[in-house]
């Protein structure tokens, strides 16, 4: 059987099964595979099978907001209680999931439980996002079923799991701190926004907060991080690469030269627009998870850095610019043991229509948020990047009506948006307790808060590291700067004890 990597990068670096291969995929700015946004922190066989925490299941309500509706469904988590003194009412340490399958590693290998919960001699408890993983609140996810998958609902489905883990467990009195990276960042800051009576702080790593439609200054933040070195390269590549699309010659070189499962047919607009951001999303991904200590389940990329595409773009010996911008994709294939890169616009669309849970990637439902409540589309719009204009705005929203039906258009997702930054605040959220943890490289800190919201509230701005980097567990490689964030997270997190 033929292996493929199917790569559209609308915002994500993701994880999907395609011909029974696991592809490597940047949908929507999230890893939305099989582990999400986060992936796994890097582990050892030691921490495999029973000396895990095993899944626990809540029965939870389906709809909260609809008092009529009284279906429930069962709610997946995991509890770490090996660092817990319960005789001191000590802290529970409650890690959100976000867009994919929740992993108990996280409560063993996690910055959480190596360093906060065990200074805090805290438990730990983590919550799968409804509708990932093993959550599955409704038989499958037809667009219908789809209307329970909301933060608002996973929200409110926090803060039930709450009220019965205290009742369960007899602890009316231990304070919660509630912990998340990236879109589960959000979600933490959100939750201290929403229901302070439930948690004393939050930890929002990574959390892009303000919702909007284009985001097309994710490409600065790449290009910054990039160096403009690097990024005069690629637009050279871009200006060899751009004739060669014009004719039918020019199609079967890029076939060839990019290693793409079926042969180009540059009449294709959105089939061109896919391939062009794909070889796009080579560079994105790598920025984003520069050096992150991080794992993906069947990706082996983690040595592929800013530093080594870099170096494979500005090191002529004798090679084209389009050689160089080709074998920038080569490694990355080879590294996720990919044979050929599928670029059409078409098997993305039928993966994404697809509405079985065992069948799917969860890239379906995370699409489905960004199309209902955040957009985050990441075009080629922003006028100084090398790319072109391949994949501007209209082509994400064409994908969202594509996907999932004529009625989310433009006019639907821009009031969807609208929506959340009302309910949340946007950047301008009044809240109290939280610290928001930003990496300068990564390009989402662009909707993060960078800026004192109050004495209480306010941004950690890390230099030199990646998406959600203070969340993996200690690396000899890490800089100086994460070092003194995560004893800046600590100090944090003991002063939201303390009010």
């Amino acid at each position: 059987m033929k292996e493929k990597i199917v790569f559209k990068y609308l915002v994500l670096l993701v994880l999907v099964s395609v011909d029974q291969a696991f592809s490597f995929q940047l949908i929507r700015g999230r890893p939305v595979g099989k582990h999400g946004l986060l992936g796994l922190p890097k582990t050892s066989e030691s921490y495999v099978g029973d000396s895990l925490p095993k899944a626990q299941w809540f029965e939870q309500r389906l709809d909260h907001f609809d008092p009529v509706n009284t279906q429930t469904w069962k709610q997946r988590y995991f509890v770490n209680l090996n660092y817990f003194d319960r005789q001191s009412e000590a802290p529970i340490f409650l890690q959100l999931g976000g867009e994919g399958e929740a992993d108990p590693i996280w409560l063993e290998r996690g910055q959480i439980a190596t360093n906060y919960a065990k200074h805090f001699k805290a438990g730990q408890v983590y919550l799968e996002h409804r509708y990932y993983g093993k959550s599955h609140p409704t038989v499958d996810m037809s667009t219908k079923n789809l209307q329970y998958l909301t933060s608002e609902q996973a929200l409110q489905d926090a803060a039930s799991f709450i009220e019965y883990f205290k009742k369960e467990n007899n602890l009316p009195n231990n304070k919660w701190i509630v912990f998340g990276g990236s879109y589960s960042g959000s979600l933490a800051a959100w939750f201290r926004l929403k229901y302070p009576h439930l948690v004393s702080g939050a930890i929002a790593s990574s959390a892009p907060v303000k919702a909007v439609l284009n985001f097309d200054t994710y490409l600065e933040v790449v290009d910054t991080s990039l160096g403009p070195k690097c990024v005069s390269n690629i637009r050279s590549a871009m200006n060899e690469l751009e004739p060669l699309l014009d004719n039918e010659n020019g199609w079967e070189i890029l076939t060839k030269k990019f290693r793409l499962c079926d042969p180009l047919d540059g009449t294709n607009k959105d089939d061109v627009a896919n391939f062009v951001s794909a070889v796009a999303g080579n560079f994105e991904g790598v920025v984003q998870y520069n050096k992150d200590n991080r794992k993906f389940e069947g990706a082996q990329a983690g040595n592929i850095t800013i530093d080594v595409v870099c170096s494979t773009m500005t090191n002529v010996n004798g090679k084209s610019s389009i050689d160089r911008f080709a074998e920038v994709n080569s490694n990355l294939l080879d590294a996720y043991s990919q044979k050929c890169l599928d670029y059409k616009y078409e098997n993305f669309i039928k993966q994404l229509r697809e509405i079985n849970f065992a069948n799917g990637s969860m890239a379906r439902q995370w699409t489905y948020q960004t199309c209902t409540e955040f957009g985050f589309f990441q075009s080629s719009d922003y006028p100084t990047q090398p790319f072109g204009n391949y994949f501007p705005i209209d082509f994400f929203v064409q994908q969202c009506i594509d996907i999932f039906g004529s009625k989310f258009n433009r006019k639907f997702i821009e009031r969807s948006i609208e929506f959340t930054n009302n309910y949340y605040g946007g950047l301008n959220l009044t809240v109290s307790n939280v610290l928001f943890p930003n990496g300068l490289i990564d390009p989402w800190h662009a909707l993060g808060v960078l800026h004192e919201i109050n004495p209480s509230a306010r941004p950690l701005i890390i230099s030199g590291t990646a998406h959600c980097a203070d969340m993996y567990p200690d690396s000899e490689d890490d800089p100086q700067s994460l070092k003194d964030a995560r004893k800046k997270i600590k100090y944090a997190i003991g002063q939201f004890l303390q009010n």
